[in-house]
C-alpha cells in the first residue's frame, strides 16, 4: 500500500501492507515472511511485524535499506 511514514519523514524500511480483509485474518499472517522481486530478479525480504489498525493491514519492517518506490501497488508474496 505504502511507506510508513509521519509527518516530515518517510521510513521506506517499513511498509503498509493489506492482506486480508479483517484484523482476525490479518493477525494470523503475523511473524510470516514476506519476499518483493523486483523487475531484475532481486529478492528483499522482511518481516510482518504488527497490526496495523482493523481493516486487514499490517506493518512489515524489511532487510537491508527497505523497498523502492517502483515497488508500491505491486505484489508480495507471503511465505
Amino acid at each position: 500500500m505504502h511507506f510508513r511514514q509521519g509527518r516530515e519523514h518517510q521510513n521506506t524500511r517499513q511498509m503498509i501492507l493489506k492482506v486480508a480483509d479483517s484484523a482476525e485474518d490479518a493477525a494470523k499472517t503475523v511473524g510470516k515472511v514476506v519476499a518483493w522481486t523486483s523487475p531484475s530478479g532481486k529478492v528483499i525480504k522482511g518481516k510482518i511485524t504488527a497490526l496495523h489498525g482493523r481493516t486487514g493491514n499490517v506493518r512489515t519492517i524489511f532487510d537491508e535499506k527497505g523497498l523502492p518506490g517502483q515497488a508500491i501497488g505491486t505484489k508480495i508474496k507471503i511465505e
